[in-house]
């Protein structure tokens, strides 16, 4: 048995997420190598190559591979998977986007947002929005994984895998990348951030989000958002925490006039730490809350943004 795992990186660094999806594989197999795709990017190869556990690191590079185009991703993942009998990556956008097609050229089920490994054969993964846990047992020959960044604890950086340049398979243009708009922010990455404050639909507008903004600041924390609040246009889309949002495990998470519905729960309620503001004390966040403050929020924050500040 031997798996292979999806580097996500941006052409210049592995992203974190990469190294709880190697801990996830070497889980159900120790014979585990890593596969770069893109163009230009020496450094991601390299960091890459000292991730602990791994074989080797398989490179494949050309200019069509410089964007994650799933299209193009996928077949040429399909071209390695003669030599293995599972596949990983992180549960990202990416993930999410490549990993299906990948399994659907293969002709084998994907399991989604794995928490666990048990065995070749067995994985746990939450269903019900993360309300109930499910033991799989799958029979594919190939077994084609996501996995839940948050349940698996990061690989260490002390390896020293060897690396190999792989031929790229031709590949028909079913799409092409066109441009990049992206929000830049010296705020930490949401899903990378050590403390997340998140605001919903009791921040009433836009422009109140600047009270979570300021707190962010001064905690150096990412900021999020429940769908309500994306939807009702306060912030991004790349704001949102949730099951169709991003997932994550800040060591403090600070949920601000969320009131928790399940789907919000599902992308926070591994944090260490969770703080909820709601003037609702019957929310449902404060079921899964360490700490929390019924009340004001717009007294409250500002007054914690004050004490933080001191």
């Amino acid at each position: 048995m031997a798996a292979i795992v999806l580097v996500e990186h941006d052409q210049k660094n592995v992203k974190p997420s990469t190294l709880s999806a190697v801990t996830a594989a070497l889980k159900f197999s120790q014979d585990v190598d890593l596969l770069v795709l893109g163009h230009g990017c020496d450094a991601v190869v390299q960091e890459a190559s000292k991730i602990s556990g791994v074989r080797s690191v398989k490179v494949m590079e050309d200019p069509l591979l410089e964007n994650p185009l799933a299209e193009t991703f996928a077949t040429c993942i399909l071209s390695m998977m003669k030599e293995y009998q599972g596949l990983f990556a992180p549960a990202t956008t990416t993930g999410k986007n490549v990993l299906p097609r990948v399994a659907a050229l293969l002709g084998v089920g994907q399991l989604s947002d794995i928490m666990d490994v048990l065995s070749e054969n067995t994985f746990v993964r939450g269903i019900y929005a993360g309300n109930a846990i499910a033991t799989v047992e799958t029979s594919d020959p190939i077994k084609v994984c996501t996995v839940r960044t948050t349940a698996f604890d990061k690989a260490g950086t002390s390896g020293s895998a060897g690396t190999e340049k792989v031929a790229m398979p031709t590949c028909t243009k079913l799409s092409e990348f066109v441009k990049l708009e992206g929000s830049t922010s010296a705020r930490p990455e949401l899903t990378a951030a050590r403390v997340v404050i998140s605001g919903g639909r009791g921040l009433q507008s836009r422009e109140n989000f600047q009270l979570i903004e300021n707190l962010a600041d001064q905690l150096n924390g990412a900021i999020g958002a429940s769908r309500a609040a994306v939807d009702a246009g306060y912030v991004p889309n790349d704001y949102q925490v949730g099951q169709t949002g991003k997932v994550v495990a800040p060591e403090l998470y600070i949920a601000v006039g969320i009131s928790g519905a399940i789907q919000h729960l599902a992308g926070m309620k591994d944090s260490k730490v969770i703080v909820a503001i709601n003037k609702d004390e019957d929310a449902p966040i404060f079921q899964v809350a360490d700490y929390g403050l019924v009340g004001d929020l717009f007294e409250i924050i500002p007054e914690l943004t004050k004490a933080v500040t001191k």
